[in-house]
């Protein structure tokens, strides 16, 4: 039997029928899964898709610090959650915008990065580089403030995930990061 998180409490009823769901191990399957005991129906428990956007002027990095949890006040790039009816390259122009109010568009791509959650569902986080920004700088709701950083500023020690640590890394490597120090590699402590 799966134990959960008492974070993260998987869901007790069936989306297609309303019937209650429970935790068995089927023939076709090689871990036990939540199935409805009404329909049959087989409720798998997915990652979580976010998508980022390292945006990028001047030769500097664009980070925000993070107004709601988890880990409220360190820096991160803008990003979030991909909504269901919006493709990879739309979340991130949309999340950039809502986030720092200016307008961009995602690509290329720099990397993608998976890790799983030991309270909840795991996430796949899709990072995308972006230039030549337009609009003004604006801050939104979920976020305290947003600077502009050159490569050897970047707040190593106060990054919000270790898969912003990843991407970060990443875009320094992918870069001329004239002497740009690259930091080691952080601690596991959630996505």
């Amino acid at each position: 039997m799966t134990s959960y998180s008492p974070i993260f409490a998987p869901p007790r009823f069936c989306s297609h029928c309303g019937g209650p769901l429970s935790e068995r191990l089927l023939d076709t399957e090689d871990r036990p899964r939540l199935v409805c005991d009404r329909c049959q129906h087989i409720h798998y428990l997915d990652p979580k898709v976010v998508v980022g956007v390292i945006v990028e002027r001047g030769g500097r990095v664009l980070l925000q610090r993070r107004a709601i949890g988890p880990r409220y006040g360190t820096w991160t790039f803008p990003g979030g959650y991909m909504e269901v009816d919006e493709t990879a390259e739309a979340a991130g122009q949309r999340e950039v915008e809502e986030e720092v109010g200016l307008r961009v568009k995602p690509g290329p791509l720099l990397g993608v990065y998976s890790r799983p959650a030991p309270n909840g569902p795991g996430i796949l986080v899709v990072v995308f580089r972006s230039g030549r920004p337009t609009g003004r700088l604006r801050i939104g709701r979920e976020v305290l403030e947003a600077r502009w950083f050159h490569p050897d500023d970047i707040p190593w020690g106060d990054l919000s995930f270790e898969t912003t640590h990843w991407a970060l890394r990443d875009w320094l490597s992918s870069r001329d990061s004239q002497g740009a120090r690259l930091p080691p590699r952080p601690p596991l402590r959630g996505a």
